[in-house]
């Protein structure tokens, strides 16, 4: 599978650019996903708002890992994996025994969205699996992703040469595409356009890139963990600041 999103939607860690100063061997969000179409000819590409886009092949799939892509009420979800929790969190939100992983995530989120009784990483803790997926609402263009603790699912990320946030599982068209500006997604964590990244087992403790270095000081990879030193202050849920998608909403730039 394979996501691209624009700088100004995607809002990726500039800590993932830091390998690739002084290289500019990474390629344009259409040159890659042309890259995956002739890597997985029989994909679908899904074209968003604003020069976004989805795409998913069903080839090569892990049979312990399958794909799937959901849309539902202008909201994209791409799913890889599989729910150990599946019966009770369709029987938690009211859906049907066919409901697949992705609409129970795209469920979900939009409790989340309409009427957030709960933060988001409360939400994510509750999915037991090993799973990774993208979730981006093209009306209040809200990106969510997440991958489980374990990091159970290939799951990558990384910075186009416009600087668009690439994620995807498969790590050659990441390399490829993305040269040094690219990294495992952290296991365990949430990230949401507007608000960062945020580890669902530590919510209140910051999440920092770490650069590895070289003998020379050369930035080799970033990775990200969870700063267990560092607390983010609480700010009370209340009135409309309560529901977190209005805050990401109102970072975004809808009128570009």
């Amino acid at each position: 599978m394979l996501a691209a999103f624009a700088k100004a939607i995607g809002k990726p860690p500039e800590e993932l650019r830091l390998p690739a100063m002084g290289f500019n061997n990474s390629k344009t969000p259409q040159e890659i996903v042309e890259s995956f179409r002739s890597v997985w000819p029989e994909s679908a590409v899904y074209n968003l708002p604003h020069g976004n886009f989805m795409a998913l092949s069903h080839e090569d799939e892990s049979p312990k890992h399958p794909r799937s892509i959901v849309v539902l009420d202008d909201i994209f979800c791409i799913f890889v994996g599989a729910l150990e929790n599946i019966a009770d969190l369709r029987h938690h939100y009211g859906l049907p025994r066919q409901a697949t992983e992705a609409m129970i995530v795209i469920e979900a989120y939009k409790v989340l969205r309409d009427r957030a009784p709960y933060p988001p990483d409360q939400v994510v803790r509750h999915l037991d699996g090993k799973f990774a997926f993208i979730i981006f609402d093209a009306r209040t263009f809200t990106l969510f992703i997440a991958r489980d603790r374990d990091g159970s699912v290939e799951f990558q990320w990384g910075m186009a040469r416009d600087g668009s946030l690439i994620c995807s599982d498969d790590p050659t068209i990441i390399k490829e595409g993305c040269g040094q500006a690219c990294g495992n997604f952290p296991p365990g964590c949430i990230f949401i356009n507007g608000s960062g990244l945020t580890n669902f087992d530590h919510p209140r403790h910051k999440v920092r890139g770490v650069v590895h270095e070289d003998d020379s000081g050369n930035i080799l990879s970033v990775y990200f963990q969870v700063d267990l030193y560092t607390k983010i202050p609480s700010i009370p849920r209340t009135g409309s600041a309560a529901n977190w998608a209005d805050a990401a909403a109102a970072a975004e730039v809808k009128g570009e």
